[in-house]
C-alpha cells in the first residue's frame, strides 16, 4: 500500500481544507446546505447568525471521539486539524474574499465540485471532516461501500431538517448540491481502487 510522507499529508489537508472552505462559502452566500457536518455548521449559521467557522468547529467536537475509537488517534488528528483549517479558511475569507452576488444555480454546481474535490483530497491522505464523514469512512473501510452512496443517504436526512429553515428553492437547489458532493466522492473514490496512508 502505498504511503504518504508527513509533508504531502499536510499539505493534501491544508488543500482539501482551503476547497472545502471555498465551497461553504458560496453555499453560505447563496443560503444553501449541503450534508454532514458542514451541512449541519451552515444551518446553525442561518439559524443563529454566528459564523460558519465557529458553528462547524464545534460541532465536530463530540465526534473526535468517535474518530479515535473507530479510526485511531493519527485519522483523528488529521480529522481535527482539518476541521480547524477550514474553520480559519473560512473565517479568514470573509476578509480576504468579498462575494457581493453569485447565481443560486451556479453556487450549487461550483460549491457542490469543490466541496466534494476537497472530500476527495481528505478521503486519499485518510482524513475526515467531522462526523458524518468519519462515520462514511468507517463504513467504506469496513465493508467496503462506496464512500459517496453512505454520505448521500446521511445528507437528505441532515437536508430534511432545512424544511423548516430554507425556502423550498434553496432546499431543492441543496439536494442538487450535496448530490453532487456525493457523486465526485462515488465516482472517484473506490474500496479498489486508490487508498493510501500517512507513516
Amino acid at each position: 500500500m502505498t504511503r504518504h510522507p508527513l509533508h504531502e499529508d499536510l499539505i493534501a489537508i491544508a488543500t482539501g481544507a482551503l476547497l472545502v472552505s471555498l465551497g461553504t462559502m458560496l453555499y453560505g452566500k447563496a443560503m444553501l446546505l449541503t450534508g454532514g457536518t458542514v451541512g449541519i455548521g451552515l444551518l446553525l449559521q442561518f439559524a443563529t447568525g454566528l459564523g460558519f467557522g465557529v458553528t462547524f468547529f464545534v460541532v465536530n467536537l463530540p465526534f473526535y471521539i468517535l474518530a479515535v475509537w473507530r479510526m485511531g488517534w493519527a485519522f483523528a488528528l488529521r480529522t481535527a486539524l482539518a476541521v480547524s483549517l477550514v474553520s480559519v479558511f473560512n473565517w479568514a475569507g470573509t476578509f480576504l474574499l468579498d462575494i457581493e452576488r453569485i447565481d443560486p444555480i451556479y453556487a450549487t454546481i461550483l460549491g457542490g465540485i469543490l466541496t466534494g474535490i476537497g472530500l476527495l483530497v481528505l478521503f486519499r491522505h485518510r482524513t475526515g471532516l467531522g462526523g458524518t464523514n468519519i462515520l462514511a469512512l468507517y463504513l467504506h473501510e469496513r465493508f467496503g461501500w462506496r464512500t459517496g452512496y453512505i454520505q448521500l443517504a446521511i445528507d437528505l436526512l441532515i437536508l430534511a431538517a432545512a424544511l423548516f429553515v430554507l425556502p423550498t428553492q434553496n432546499l431543492l437547489l441543496s439536494i442538487l448540491g450535496a448530490a453532487i458532493v456525493s457523486s465526485v466522492l462515488a465516482i472517484n473514490h473506490k474500496p479498489d481502487r486508490y487508498i493510501a496512508v500517512s507513516y
